[in-house]
Order: C-alpha cells, then structure tokens, then sequence
C-alpha cells in the first residue's frame, strides 16, 4: 500500500510518500509545496492545488493521509491550514482516492509512542522507521512522512473497526439479520 502523506499547510505543505512491501516501509518520495505570501489567497490555493495534483498523478496514492485540523490559538494559521487540507480533500475526492485524517497527537503516539513527542523526536523516530541515513529537511516533510506512517500503522485497524461498527448498527437496524443456528437459539438453557 502506498500513502501519500500531506501536511497541509497554505505557505508550506509538507508532503511524503511512504509505501509497504513485504511488510517494511520504504520512502518513496518528499517534498515541500510552497506558495508566495504575498499573493492573495485564490492565487496560492489554485498554486497549491496544481502542485498538489501533480503530487497525486506522480505518486499514484492508494491512500491520502492529512492532517486534522486542530484548534489553534492563532486564527490566521488555523484558517490557513484548514484551507490547504480543504484543497488536498478535494483533490482527493476528484481523484478517487480514499483519505485519512490523523490528529497532530495521533501521529506522534504512532510514530514516537507518545502524544506529547516534539517535532525533534517526530523526525528521528521517521528516519529511524525509514532507515534513512539523515533526518528528512524541512520538517514539513519528516510530519508529512510521519503521517504517512501513521496511517499505514493504525489506517487498516481503524478501516476494519469502522466496518465492523457499521455491520453492527445495519444489524440493529434489522437490515442484515444475523445468521441464526440451532445452537443458539437454546441461549439460556445450559447443557442443553
């Protein structure tokens, strides 16, 4: 499976491809899309969107990982950043492929096995995990790869817990009746 991981992000999104095979992750590939603060905000969202469609045609994701828009004490970063994962869910919807929101904390309890981890722990833990030689530069690129990781650890839990949930709740509902043996209709009446 390979998953594109993006760190949105209007002035620097973060990007990093991670792929598994034979059970092992590998670094496919990374990088940084950066847009000119001095432009106003349609030229650096349609910037954004041309590089970040570029990145998913290129890299040919089965999965987009994106960061959760969390709450910030700064609005003006908050908005930015919720506007560049706006553009990487879209792009994502028009491209057919499935995404995955991870939160900051999430990550970093994925990849350092703390939720408190900073951005030095992220990264050595990502270079570690990838075996590279170096820590990835710029960080927007190790918490993008770190997302990346994230998603190929806990992705495929959350897929089949997600599925299991909604089995359940058509069941309750009585659309998919479970399938009903003599054995347990005797519920109740032990050795019987």
């Amino acid at each position: 499976m390979r998953v594109l991981g993006v760190d949105p992000g209007l002035t620097r999104c973060g990007i990093g491809v991670v792929e598994k095979v034979n059970g092992k992750l590998h670094l496919v590939d990374l990088g940084v899309i950066q847009t000119d603060p001095g432009d106003d905000l349609a030229a650096r969202l349609l910037a954004l969107e041309a590089q970040l469609s570029t990145w998913i045609i290129r890299s040919k994701p089965d999965v987009i990982a994106i960061e959760r828009v969390f709450s910030q004490l700064n609005v003006k970063t908050a908005m930015a950043t919720g506007q560049a994962a706006g553009v990487a869910i879209l792009l994502a919807a028009k491209s057919r492929v499935p995404i995955a929101l991870h939160t900051p904390s999430e990550v970093k309890a994925a990849v350092t096995g703390s939720g408190r981890a900073d951005k030095k722990q992220v990264a050595l833990m990502v270079s570690k995990i990838l075996t590279l030689k170096e820590i990835p530069k710029p960080v927007d690129t190790t918490d993008a790869l770190a997302l990346a990781i994230c998603h190929h650890w806990r992705g495929s839990g959350n897929a089949r817990i997600a599925k299991a949930v909604a089995k359940s709740k058509q069941q309750r509902s009585g659309k998919i009746l479970p399938k009903i043996s003599a054995k347990s209709l005797t519920l109740g009446k032990k050795g019987k």
